[in-house]
């Protein structure tokens, strides 16, 4: 438990001999997950500065870097160039994903032996619901020491942050890294999180902070009891929301295992404002699809071999058509250069599209992503893995600071020209 945190400690050690009354929602967070690896996997590499990313030479990209990396000021996200004049001296390496999800489903498997209410967040990160009575009648605070244990046991280490929804568990779970355990106990979730900085927050990106700060909102305390007029002049509809997640008031819900693994296929469409009928237009709208496809593909740890693409014509006749992979992936810069190809079968410039959509199905169940894959060099003389290197370290930024802090140029050819639709209708439940 974080010894600063400014809730109650006496209820810490109430709820830990006592009962836990209310909800119970953990989330596990592996600490320097693919840096941690790889130090397992190289002993002569513990202790030493490690990153996992892209080549400092071809403007690459930090995925993770070690904890011994981080004190000279190394990020997930950085330029790998800016990384290597902080930490000359550091280990590089691009990665090895098939290892790391080996692993990840070794730490999942530790998971579902506690409970089957677990959602899968991202390869190194997942939620998990021990509500005394819903699976199991034992205390909270001892199932997450019992899964501590265990994932050291594998020779890595994760933070757990507990509390009473997703909201709290994921802010806890980074409040004590690494090897950390923060217990937000019921009834203190709002002295919790009152003090706490607005960007604590995941879904609060730096334009939303902006925002707050302008109108002096600065602490979710102050975020929880701001005028409605107000937050939703920066949040629209989602305004409410995210009032009562500032005063630990969300209520969450973690699926069981089976009834997210049935999914069929993760897809993405869009109704357009204005029909495309430019090259560049439509090619820049599927890779902006693609990007949503693959950081739903690679938080549910699934890999496709077959992709989808769907168009509809202002005049009112559609296309559906497909291609299977060589290989299963969870990487857009795979499959969307893909769908482009299968959308020049099909569209010449010049026709109206009103509506455009890929999907990815097809998983592969071993979750396994062909190495060799990753050595692909695309026209520009990069490696396959770098570019998925920085669509990893994109999911992390998002996940931190919300889906609309980091993008590519292309998002803003469309921003405020684009309305949600649905996931493709008849293919399995989406991941969302």
């Amino acid at each position: 438990m974080d010894t600063d945190a400014t809730y109650d400690a006496r209820a810490f050690a109430e709820a830990l001999i006592g009962s836990w009354d209310g909800p119970a929602v953990g989330l596990l967070d592996l600490d320097a997950f693919f840096a941690s690896v790889e130090q397992l996997d190289h002993p002569t590499w513990r202790g030493k500065p490690v990153i996992v990313g892209g080549d400092p030479d071809k403007r690459g990209v930090v995925s993770t870097a070690s904890y011994e990396a981080r004190t000279f000021g190394v990020r997930s996200a950085m330029p790998s160039a800016q990384a290597r004049r902080l930490c000359p001296q550091a280990i590089w390496t691009h990665g090895h994903f098939d290892r790391y999800r080996e692993m990840s489903a070794q730490v999942m498997a530790i998971l579902e032996r506690e409970t089957p209410f677990v959602d899968r967040v991202s390869i190194d990160e997942a939620f998990f619901d021990v509500t005394p009575g819903r699976f199991s009648s034992e205390n909270p605070i001892v199932i997450c020491r019992r899964i501590s244990e265990a994932v050291s046991k594998l020779g890595i280490t994760c933070s757990i942050g507990l509390g009473v929804n997703k909201t709290i568990a994921k802010i806890a779970s980074e409040r004590d890294k690494p090897r950390g355990l923060t217990v937000v106990v019921p009834g203190t979730e709002r002295a919790f999180l009152a003090p706490l900085p607005v960007r604590a927050m995941s879904g609060i990106g730096k334009s939303a902070e902006t925002a707050l700060l302008k109108a002096r909102i600065h602490t979710l305390g102050e975020l929880a009891s701001a005028d409605p007029l107000v937050l939703r002049r920066i949040f629209g509809a989602n305004a409410e929301a995210m009032r009562l997640r500032a005063a630990g008031r969300e209520v969450s819900r973690v699926s069981a295992i089976d009834e997210i693994d049935d999914v069929k296929s993760v897809s993405n469409e869009r109704t357009f404002a204005r029909d495309l009928t430019d090259r560049a237009d439509v090619e820049a709208a599927l890779s902006l699809l693609g990007e949503s496809v693959g950081q739903r593909l690679r938080r549910r740890g699934l890999a496709g071999r077959t992709v989808t693409v769907k168009l509809k014509f202002s005049y009112g006749s559609g296309r559906t058509i497909q291609r299977k992979l060589a290989h299963p992936t969870d990487d857009e810069n795979v499959f969307v250069p893909v769908a482009i190809d299968l959308v020049r079968s099909i569209w010449t410039p010049g026709m109206h599209i009103r509506l455009a959509g890929i999907g990815m199905s097809d998983f592969d169940i071993s979750g396994g992503v062909q190495t060799d894959l990753f050595c692909e060099v695309d026209e520009r003389g990069v490696q396959a893995s770098e570019r998925r290197n920085l669509s990893v370290a994109m999911d992390r930024v998002r996940e931190r600071f919300g889906s609309g802090s980091v993008g590519f140029g292309r998002a803003a050819r469309f921003e405020g020209d684009l309305i949600r639709r649905d996931k493709f209708p008849g293919q399995g439940k989406p991941t969302e």
